[in-house]
């Protein structure tokens, strides 16, 4: 596994040594890669379909593709926003494969240091901002995705998602105010 080694320089030194070697055919390589990139990879795909199982496959051929397509590869760019491309290009593909409707009852479990109105309190909170953000169009939503639970910068954004830098600000502005728009009836209730 790409292990922190005290400094981002030193770290990125090793995850492009990683990428070499995988580039090069070595397996084990890209499987050091894939694992230390999965929780993210699925965590991307999740919040574009709200579907657990789904993102986890999505995400699965999401990998097959990189791998397949290590050699297109550019190391002077991030590997990780090539990586959440590809990832979110296939949630895509999958999305416009399957029905419309997301599924999305697979909220987490209440604390226990929370009463049982609390705890419902969040869950519905939760799933109202899922229902929002499933609701936005998949390339607003792919923005939103990566700026605000990926925390990727714009410029990253723009080269994930190969779009120019004016079009991520757009899309993200977009995407906030249908959120707003979205959720303000619920978040008046509040």
């Amino acid at each position: 596994m790409i292990q922190p080694a005290g400094s981002a320089a030193a770290t990125a030194n090793q995850e492009q040594e990683t990428i070499a070697r995988a580039r090069q055919g070595d397996r084990q390589a890209f499987g050091m890669l894939a694992a230390h990139y999965q929780a993210a990879v699925v965590n991307v795909v999740y919040r574009m379909c709200g579907d657990l199982a789904l993102a986890e496959e999505s995400a699965q051929e999401a990998f097959i593709k990189a791998w397949l397509h290590l050699a297109s590869y550019r190391p002077q760019f991030s590997f990780r926003s090539w990586l959440y491309r590809i990832a979110i290009n296939t949630a895509l593909d999958v999305l416009r494969r399957r029905p419309t409707e997301a599924a999305l009852d697979d909220l987490a479990l209440a604390s226990t240091l929370e009463g049982p109105e609390a705890a419902l309190e969040r869950r519905e909170r939760a799933q109202q901002v899922r229902r929002a953000v499933l609701a936005l169009p998949p390339a607003s939503r792919a923005v939103l995705v990566l700026r605000e639970y990926q925390g990727l910068s714009y410029q990253e954004i723009a080269a994930a998602l190969d779009i120019p830098l004016g079009t991520v600000m757009s899309r993200l502005n977009y995407a906030r105010g249908q959120l707003r728009t979205a959720l303000a009836a619920y978040l008046e209730e509040v």
